[in-house]
């Protein structure tokens, strides 16, 4: 089962209204029974519902959370992008210290963290393709991600240890798109799709023989 993200105490059986059982108690066990349940179903057959009584609420507390059940995974999708920045930390800015440690240092965390909440992946590859609210927030994280990278990609070719070549932003577009397909395909199941075991320093090997011209070492 997939870890959940910042596990809320469990509710009270004395009810919602139970002393310590805060508003964002709540929004957390909400979250929470969606991982969980994604972990068994999708989302389509995940109903408001359900995962009001696994967050100990009514229905219409639901609400004064979340318009929809597909704004919770919203909400589980932008928090996972947002855990595996943070584990990224610097690394794009350390790449002159050892471009291929740098690269991993920069790759690594999205796989690890959309590895611990493949649930949620899964949920979020299936429904980029039906709702325009994920595919808009998953436009959002890549537009985020493809000028980082293309800042990374300059600042290489500025000191001399990239090439020139096709423009900086398209290559960053490209490499990003991959690592997103990627990511979709390897944790979700679909085929065809990288080995896990293999996944980090495939993608490893490619920025390495894109950006600089050589394979990883």
């Amino acid at each position: 089962m997939d870890s959940a993200l910042e596990p809320p105490p469990a509710p009270s059986t004395r009810g919602r209204r139970a002393r310590g059982f805060s508003g964002d108690d709540r929004e957390r066990a909400i979250l929470a029974t969606a991982e969980r349940l994604l972990g068994e179903r999708p989302l389509s057959e995940i109903s408001v519902d359900q995962l009001a009584k696994g967050a100990g609420i009514s229905r219409p507390t639901f609400y004064f959370y979340f318009t929809s059940k597909e704004q919770v995974l919203l909400a589980l999708f932008d928090r996972v992008v947002e855990e595996a920045r943070s584990n990224r930390g610097d690394a794009l800015q350390r790449l002159a210290e050892d471009e291929e440690q740098g690269w991993r240092d920069a790759i690594g965390p999205f796989c690890a963290t959309f590895s611990s909440h493949r649930a949620i992946t899964s949920a979020a590859a299936a429904t980029q393709y039906t709702s325009a609210a994920v595919r808009d927030l998953w436009s959002q994280v890549m537009e985020q991600f493809v000028v980082e990278v293309t800042e990374a990609i300059e600042s290489e070719r500025r000191r001399g240890a990239a090439p020139d070549g096709i423009p900086a932003r398209d290559l960053a577009t490209v490499l990003n798109s991959m690592v997103e397909r990627s990511l979709f395909s390897t944790f979700s199941g679909q085929t065809p799709a990288v080995a896990e075991e293999r996944l980090l320093e495939t993608l490893v090997s490619v920025f390495m023989g894109a950006i600089y011209g050589r394979a990883q070492e």
